[in-house]
């Protein structure tokens, strides 16, 4: 009736006063050695100390037992991907999608048994519809041009490229393990808006992306610097310039760079000063219009002495990406290719806000950028880049399908490098030295092994993408239409892609829908 009466931190406080009583009493009487006696010391300086703060409400209300919430909670998402996760679970990429990765890298067993795990009656379920005259798809037309006639230097990329991921957000052995095996499967790699490193040279093809920071070519109070770009965009491992304008992840978002982060090594590739904090803005300095940008597009081209150069977007209002393709026409200044990065694309670091509720899905992107192109006759002389959660043969024919001539993966090359999907990229202490600058963790990434492991992925991902799309029907991934691609909208109704997202005026392909009674 007594313990009824009082409070959980009182009985608390009770039964550790006690223990300590006891403790005491015991060692006294030689029953206990009085080493032991740290326990209960431990615990009474534990209560004192929950009881008496104020940053946690559940600390103050339940001393020391409170302890073991937060403790739990540190572990959890290890907990849950180890013992509690399905093959169909796990955000934003599944253990089955992990799976095949690894897999694919490891160049192992590829295959699956038994039966689908997905359901292919739930809405938004999305399928191929394959041939009964399947086609042997050839590997040669696995590459394709990026440069239009203003381009003096065209360069031949793969379909399926190393994303944006720079040297200070990914670690030394992750960025010249992905350079290396870029080399190896004779891919591109972009380089993230970080600047050229040492790292990035290790004889891998350079796609050189500039964001809003000019890093590597800036000058001391930030702006762009002609004279640092025309050194580097010459380098003879780079192929391609990419002017970031903005992130599927993180549009209309800068960036930050810790000061502890900030080395003497990375400050020196970045041209700013070490150990401080260092941001990027979210937008240019060295443009303010459509006009603009294109002009200085054009001076990046011919700085380059006329390497293939493009823009990376995410879009957003659609009237500016309309004004930008408007001012092509008046310029007459035409970029060789655009990335358009998908709202799904991934970060290391930003706010709920932007990852979740801004920008436009790749998908509904890629169909209105290659539609407004084609209205303006653009179409021909600019490639379109796909990015965002594409990691298998089905991603890129499905990309494809909707207007892409070449994609990019970068999670997906980072499953290759043995990411575990932590998600602790922001926090410095990726555990398999991924997203880390902490020399304890990446000098356990092999750049030998995993080199080989990118390259393996890579090739394996184009192989199983030519057996799909030759059971499709095609030998050419240009060939693809949207017309056998589908989605269950409704629990009686799947339709093409060609019904879904063009119109008949466009000619894309037959429409169909696919109706049960």
């Amino acid at each position: 009736m007594f313990l009824k009466k009082l409070a959980v931190h009182q009985i608390i406080w009770l039964a550790t006063v006690t223990f300590l009583v006891v403790s005491c009493v015991w060692a006294y009487q030689g029953n206990m050695s009085y080493f032991f006696l740290i326990i209960p010391f431990y615990l009474l300086f534990i209560l004192i100390q929950d009881t008496f703060q104020d940053s946690h409400t559940v600390k103050k209300n339940y001393p020391i037992v409170g302890r073991f919430r937060y403790f739990l909670e540190s572990f959890r998402p290890e907990m849950r991907q180890y013992f509690f996760e399905g093959e169909l679970d796990g955000k934003p990429f599944n253990r089955r999608q992990r799976s095949i990765v690894y897999q694919r890298a490891k160049n192992v067993k590829q295959t699956i048994s038994f039966g689908m795990q997905d359901d292919p009656n739930r809405i938004g379920y999305e399928w191929a519809a394959h041939s009964i005259y399947p086609k042997r798809a050839d590997k040669q037309f696995f590459r394709t041009v990026v440069g239009n006639k203003q381009c003096l230097q065209p360069y031949s990329a793969s379909i399926y490229n190393i994303s944006a991921m720079s040297y200070g957000a990914l670690s030394k052995t992750a960025i010249s393990s992905l350079n290396k095996g870029a080399k190896l499967g004779n891919f591109a790699h972009n380089t993230g808006e970080g600047g050229i490193s040492d790292f990035h040279l290790e004889g891998g093809d350079l796609i050189w992306q500039i964001g809003t920071g000019y890093f590597g070519c800036r000058k001391e109070d930030g702006t762009f610097s002609p004279e640092l770009y025309t050194e580097k965009a010459n380098f003879p491992q780079v192929k391609m310039i990419e002017l970031k304008l903005s992130q599927g992840a993180k549009p209309g978002h800068g960036g930050l760079l810790p000061g502890e982060k900030n080395t003497v090594e990375i400050a020196k590739i970045r041209n700013v000063q070490p150990h401080i904090a260092v941001h990027s803005p979210a937008g240019h300095s060295a443009f303010t219009n459509s006009s603009e940008l294109l002009h200085f597009l054009q001076n990046l081209r011919q700085l380059s002495n006329g390497k293939p150069v493009g823009f990376k977007i995410c879009i957003g209002r659609q009237d500016e990406f309309i004004s930008i393709v408007e001012a092509m026409k008046e310029t007459g200044i035409v970029p060789d290719f655009i990335t358009i990065d998908g709202a799904e694309g991934g970060t290391g670091a930003v706010p709920l806000e932007f990852i979740d509720y801004m920008g436009m899905a790749l998908a509904d992107a890629l169909i209105f950028a290659s539609k407004v192109l084609k209205e303006y006759g653009l179409r021909d002389q600019i490639r379109l880049m796909a990015s965002g959660k594409i990691i298998t043969g089905f991603d890129i024919a499905k990309a494809m399908s909707l207007g892409a001539d070449a994609c990019y993966s970068a999670r997906g090359m980072m499953f290759a490098l043995g990411c575990i999907q932590a998600l602790q990229c922001d926090s410095g202490k990726c555990p398999v030295g991924i997203a880390t600058q902490d020399k304890n963790l990446y000098k356990g990434l092999d750049v030998t092994d995993k080199s080989v492991r990118v390259a393996h992925f890579h090739n394996n991902t184009l192989k199983a993408f030519a057996e799909f799309i030759g059971a499709c029907g095609f030998d050419n991934p240009k060939a693809i239409t949207p017309n056998v691609f589908y989605r269950r909208i409704d629990h009686k109704t799947n339709e093409s892609f060609a019904s879904l997202f063009f119109s008949d005026k466009e000619n894309i392909a037959t429409t169909e829908k696919i109706t049960l009674n």
